[in-house]
């Protein structure tokens, strides 16, 4: 059985229903983390519908809490709910704000006393883009 996520007519991605509950559970998780709802509509009947404007400012908002995150537990908890939503937000052809998120790592980088630091941006945009190939439609 898969659940469908649909984007007015275009279908994004139909996960199992046990990806799609775990997926729904974190949307409501970091709506409440980013203060703003996610565009993601209560799946019904196995579908749900995303409204673009309300999603890109939740990509956008989600996207900008994660490169703030530096506590190494929360940045690593989230990174796999963040990639997933990066590659929805690739398949609705939504403009990520990547700029944020850059000027945000390189004020990090200049400022952080771990001289191990990555550069996060570059992996998150990788990790997002192989996703895309999972999240069939």
């Amino acid at each position: 059985m898969s659940q469908y996520y649909n984007l007015g007519d275009q279908t994004l991605w139909d996960p199992s229903n046990g990806a799609s509950r775990l997926f729904m559970s974190q949307v409501t998780v970091y709506q409440a983390e980013v203060g703003l709802p996610s565009g993601i509509s209560p799946m019904e009947a196995d579908e749900c519908q995303i409204d673009s404007i309300t999603f890109t400012a939740f990509v956008d908002a989600l996207l900008a809490w994660h490169s703030k995150t530096r506590h190494a537990i929360m940045a690593t908890m989230s990174e796999g709910f963040v990639a997933t939503v990066l590659a929805l937000a690739e398949k609705a052809n939504i403009e990520v704000n990547w700029q944020a998120a850059e000027r945000a790592e390189s004020h990090y980088l200049k400022t952080a006393s771990d001289p191990h630091a990555k550069e996060w941006t570059a992996a998150l945009q990788q990790r997002s883009r192989e996703l895309i190939r999972h999240i069939t439609a």
